[in-house]
């Protein structure tokens, strides 16, 4: 069940029947909810939305309930600012590929290699996505901003694939969007079934000669299909 906030009448710089005095300076906010969000981040991922706890989160940044609730509305509130911040990270991240001075395949591969780089060392970000396709997406198609953000990537691959065909390097029919859901469903996948697989086929995942190999083999999947 939702946890709820114990006030709604919390205003900065006021006492709320709390007793809690907020915080009024922007930049103490700011710092603050970005706390708060590094840890629903992983209490979002390690139990989903109807398990998370925001007492459990309050309590490791050491602060209250009712902070987290003046911040974010509610826990759905919360949990959506979670999935905005997990895509703004990864498109943050990618932003400083510089894939634009690239030959078409090299920027590819690089953006592949990225890819697999960013799921396989951010586990956390790969749970959260997976629970909220469990939930069928709903929260994430309420947020005014996910469509927005990442609307970046497809312009750039986009760019990337032009390039391509105009150089006659890749074939006329690659669709940006097909692209960046071959690319993501290898890298995740990999991660967000590592223990079924490893269970199923007795083999480590993260065994570095198992990741390198893995991590090549991608990058030749994508770039050979767009050679055709």
């Amino acid at each position: 069940m939702d946890e709820q906030p114990e006030s709604n009448s919390l205003e900065t710089g006021d006492t709320a029947a709390s007793g809690l005095t907020l915080p009024v300076r922007t930049r103490d906010a700011e710092r603050t909810k970005r706390d708060i969000l590094a840890v629903a981040i992983e209490e979002f991922a390690n139990h989903g939305l109807s398990g998370a706890r925001v007492s459990a989160i309050a309590e490791r940044i050491q602060t209250t309930k009712a902070m987290v609730y003046y911040y974010f509305g509610s826990k759905a509130g919360l949990y959506e600012a979670v999935l905005e911040r997990a895509y703004a990270d990864i498109r943050q991240a990618e932003a400083q590929l510089d894939l634009a001075r690239l030959d078409p395949e090299t920027a590819i591969r690089r953006l592949v290699d990225f890819t697999f780089d960013y799921d396989d060392a951010n586990p956390a970000f790969v749970r959260l996505i997976a629970n909220e396709n469990m939930l069928r997406g709903v929260h994430l198609a309420r947020s005014p901003n996910i469509e927005k953000l990442n609307l970046v990537v497809i312009e750039t691959l986009s760019a990337i694939l032009a390039r391509g065909r105009r150089d006659g390097v890749f074939r006329e029919a690659a669709d940006a969007v097909d692209v960046h859901l071959l690319i993501s469903s290898l890298c995740f996948c990999r991660v967000s079934n590592q223990h079924t697989f490893g269970a199923i086929f007795r083999c480590d995942l993260s065994d570095p000669e198992i990741r390198a190999r893995h991590r090549r083999m991608i990058g030749d999947a994508v770039v050979r299909y767009l050679l055709g």
